[in-house]
């Protein structure tokens, strides 16, 4: 765990942090965020001592980074830059086992794990090994940096801005790459970035900084449904949320008061039902509210008016989980050629209805917002 405790820094006698807190969980994926002078490349680079907290303390696993040795620190978090650092006189071979190396590490070890991570990033070893840096292109260096930050073998990676300077299909691929090597390794990585894009992608975490302080940490989804003020709303982009529909979830986009009833009811009780709140179909719950089935005006019209309709209901619907996200429920709703799908949480129990006209509602309300925002 990374914990700031108190931070607060200054240059020249102004202040660009000022009494920060937070707090980053093991094998998490932090995100820091923010405009130009912000603090969040002086934040990050309090956590490897390249710059001192005027006052506050930095912990690393309940220890003050303060009473760590400054090369011990160094060499047990790995640091990637925009520009790599790579040592251009050493092979791509060379920069990576060099911290491992100096470690005392088993050379075999170093070799072999040297080795795996350049294919984790998409490059063959036997073919990149023993070239230098010049010999490579702005994305190969960039992963070569960060395979030499992971073959540190160091339980944290500091990231400032590494992608920036490459271009836009480099960029996806290698944050594509980094994504699902976290996902793999769970390292517990501090990003610092200025594009909202790629926080959203990466990040487990986003903190978005405002003059040295945190305007809102929260997960991605968090933020883009619920940011905490106007300045986080105006930093992500009003509706941003529209451009990761992912994020946009069953329980956002669904009625909440669907029409329903008992399985006890007949026949001529739910056709009153249907009438009086202008449908042609109710969802059946038990006492636990529980989705039984679904019945629709069209059974009722052939059968008698004192049946059941626990008798007469379709069992087996199609039932969508509150989580699923928007992309799923409409792919879900075109292969099986549904208009409409109940919503239940995870104890099926019903919490809404999803119709294409309640998707088509959203949507219309979100592009009046936008026309009211231009």
């Amino acid at each position: 765990m990374i914990e700031f405790k108190n931070i607060s820094k200054q240059f020249n006698n102004k202040k660009v942090i000022d009494n920060f807190n937070l707090s980053i969980d093991d094998g998490e994926f932090v995100v820091l965020i923010g405009p130009s002078g912000c603090g969040k490349t002086t934040l990050l680079k309090m956590i490897n001592k390249l710059n001192t907290p005027t006052s506050g303390e930095i912990l690393i696993n309940n220890k003050a980074i303060s009473t760590i040795d400054t090369i011990e620190l160094r060499r047990n978090i790995g640091y990637v830059i925009q520009n790599t650092g790579l040592f251009p006189h050493m092979t791509v071979k060379e920069n990576i086992e060099l911290i491992p190396i100096l470690k005392g590490e088993s050379l075999e070890s170093i070799s072999n794990n040297c080795k795996n991570l350049l294919s984790m990033v998409g490059l063959n070893p036997i073919e990149y090994l023993d070239r230098f840096p010049e010999e490579l292109s702005g994305g190969q260096k960039q992963r070569v940096g960060v395979v030499r930050a992971l073959a540190t073998n160091a339980d944290i990676i500091l990231m400032d801005e590494p992608f920036s300077a490459l271009d836009p299909i480099t960029r996806n691929s290698l944050q594509e790459e980094l994504f699902q090597m976290q996902q793999e390794l769970k390292k517990t990585i501090v990003f610092v970035t200025h594009d909202m894009d790629e926080a959203i992608k990466l990040g487990s975490r986003i903190c978005i900084l405002e003059n040295g302080k945190i305007a809102q940490y929260d997960t991605p989804e968090n933020i883009l449904k619920k940011p905490s003020s106007d300045y986080v709303e105006d930093f992500i982009g009003k509706n941003r949320i529209w451009n990761s529909p992912s994020f946009i979830k069953a329980k956002d986009i669904m009625i909440t008061d669907p029409i329903k009833t008992t399985p006890k009811r007949t026949v001529l009780q739910a056709v009153e039902i249907m009438k009086s709140n202008k449908v042609d179909s109710i969802l059946v719950t038990n006492k636990n509210n529980e989705l039984i089935g679904l019945i629709t005006l069209k059974q009722l019209k052939l059968e008698n008016r004192s049946a059941f309709i626990e008798d007469l209901m379709i069992k087996d619907i199609t039932k969508i989980d509150e989580e699923t996200n928007l992309i799923e429920v409409l792919t879900l709703m075109n292969e099986q050629k549904i208009g409409y799908a109940p919503v239940v949480d995870s104890e099926n129990r019903l919490k809404g209805l999803i119709t294409r006209t309640s998707i088509l509602s959203t949507i219309s309300a979100h592009l009046i917002d936008l026309e009211v925002s231009f």
